[in-house]
């Protein structure tokens, strides 16, 4: 893994590509105490951009997915980190609460590159590295976050002055945008003599069974809850009123409905005859590993957004001691998200890894909720805050280890889907947050936690050799009717 030639300098090319965006994305949270004593924004303001922050990710990771099955991934890569630009400079040169609200849902967008770089390592590595080459993507790329939180405060310093805040939050654009260019000229889709699959038809999700196209369609349903939950809370912030709100509403509802149609019309076929042998899967690993990532990387991003000001409340810190402090938690993601992906490789069963660390993960939050109701000292909290990361971190490995196994052609859709559950679950948890308090916050990552574990054993358990290909009792060709007893 520290070569730099062939798959190796793909994946180390990939994962700075998603260390990029991930500084992007999270740029404002080392920053936010400057920024609000700039524009003057109050705690409830603050935690509103913080919700922000997360709101189009939901849907940007599904329309990810289908660009990058079309497209592929170098070329979609490398178009938004020169987005990433955009959103940074509007943030940079903001004057107004509105205008930071608009800067970072143009930023929300940003943290749907994670999905890109899973298929990029999927088409390069083979099924026995595939949860440590993901690993290393995802750990390395997510250690934007704690990059973000130690140098982005420093490059405020070192410009200087109210507003260095923003010249470091432009710079992180811009550098963003010259990397994507540079990514554009050095990477392939595949390696040379591999064909690049592609679903045979774009739009959703292709499935195989009449049964997967209503999960499909059942599924849908909570990310349009997410982006309604975050409509509320602008209009609870006043940014969205009377008309405006009924709009936005109606929207959401449109694109659901058009959304639910494209799902029925990309498997129009499979309502009424079984799908190709080749082209048969197990779409209960999709639900299944969604609730997954929504109870790991969703809890990750959540408590990365409110830590830094948490900890500068709950000690009395300052801003610089308290973004160091708060950067313990995505600093691990440079050994435990591989250490994930390592044991879902090693261990023989992916299975079994994920609901270890699941249960795992319960326990260490649940002990985090203890720490904070007993007022434990800054050290203690500290370990059990590292703890804590190290299992939500391998958790989230362990999870995108199973991902790209479950259907070759649909990868990208497919790491959408469950990608946009992990960003369903930070709204949740932050919303939370903002209601009733970090008692809550911590108790319900752990509950979540605690249903993953149990929903997870029906996971089907994908070996190396193996694929997730749907075994049927009595094989029939296309055209026939369906029968019962086919496994969604």
């Amino acid at each position: 893994m520290w070569s730099f030639t062939g798959r190796y300098r793909v994946l180390h090319l990939t994962w700075f590509a998603f260390f990029l965006t991930f500084v992007v994305w999270f740029n404002l949270p080392p920053l936010a105490g400057a920024v609000a004593a700039d524009l003057g924004l109050t705690k409830a303001q603050l935690a509103t951009l913080a919700l922000c922050n997360v709101a189009l990710t939901v849907p940007a990771r599904i329309v990810i997915g289908v660009a990058l099955d079309r497209f592929g991934p170098r070329r979609v890569f490398a178009g938004m980190l020169m987005y990433a630009a955009v959103p940074c400079l509007i943030c940079a040169t903001a004057t107004s609460f509105g205008s930071m609200v608009v800067g970072r849902l143009g930023a929300s967008i940003v943290g749907a590159g994670f999905v890109v770089g899973v298929r990029m390592v999927a088409e390069w590595f083979p099924k026995s590295e595939m949860g440590t080459a993901e690993g290393i993507y995802g750990g390395w790329g997510n250690f934007g976050a704690a990059g973000a939180a130690l140098a982005l405060p420093a490059a405020a310093w070192a410009f200087g002055g109210a507003e260095g805040w923003r010249w470091a939050m432009a710079s992180s654009g811009l550098i963003a945008a010259a990397y994507g260019v540079v990514y554009l000229r050095t990477v392939e889709d595949t390696p040379d003599g591999r064909v690049y699959l592609k679903p045979k038809r774009a739009g959703a999700l292709m499935v195989s069974s009449r049964r997967a196209v209503a999960g499909l369609a059942v599924w849908t349903a909570p990310l349009a809850a997410g982006l309604l939950l975050v409509s509320w809370r602008l209009s609870k912030a006043h940014l969205l009123r009377g008309y405006g709100l009924v709009a936005v509403v109606a929207v959401i509802a449109v694109l659901t409905v058009w959304q639910l149609l494209l799902i029925r019309r990309v498997n129009r076929s499979v309502l009424h005859v079984v799908a190709p042998v080749e082209g048969r899967y197990a779409f209960r690993s999709v639900p299944i590993l969604s609730l997954c990532y929504f109870a790991t990387f969703g809890s990750e991003v959540a408590v990365v957004s409110m830590l830094p000001l948490y900890v500068a409340g709950r000690f009395h810190l300052a801003p610089v001691a308290a973004g160091l402090l708060a950067g313990l938690y995505p600093f691990m993601n440079l050994t435990s998200r591989p250490a994930g992906g390592i044991a879902s490789d090693r261990v023989g069963s992916r299975r079994n890894a994920l609901l270890v660390l699941l249960v795992a993960l319960a326990c260490g939050y649940g002990v985090l909720l203890l720490s904070l109701r007993s007022h434990w000292p800054l050290p203690a909290v500290a370990v059990v805050l590292v703890v804590a990361a190290i299992l939500v971190e391998a958790g989230a490995g362990a999870t995108f280890a199973v991902v790209p196994l479950i259907n070759a052609r649909s990868t990208g859709q497919i790491s959408g889907i469950v990608g946009a559950y992990g960003n369903l679950g930070s709204l949740c948890y932050l919303t939370i947050l903002a209601l009733w308090g970090p008692m809550w916050f911590f108790g319900s990552m752990a509950a979540v936690a605690v249903l993953a574990a149990g929903v997870c054993l029906a996971l089907p358990d994908l070996a190396d050799h193996e694929s997730a290909v749907v075994a049927l009792p009595h094989p029939r060709s296309v055209g026939q009717p369906q029968r019962e007893g086919v496994s969604a």
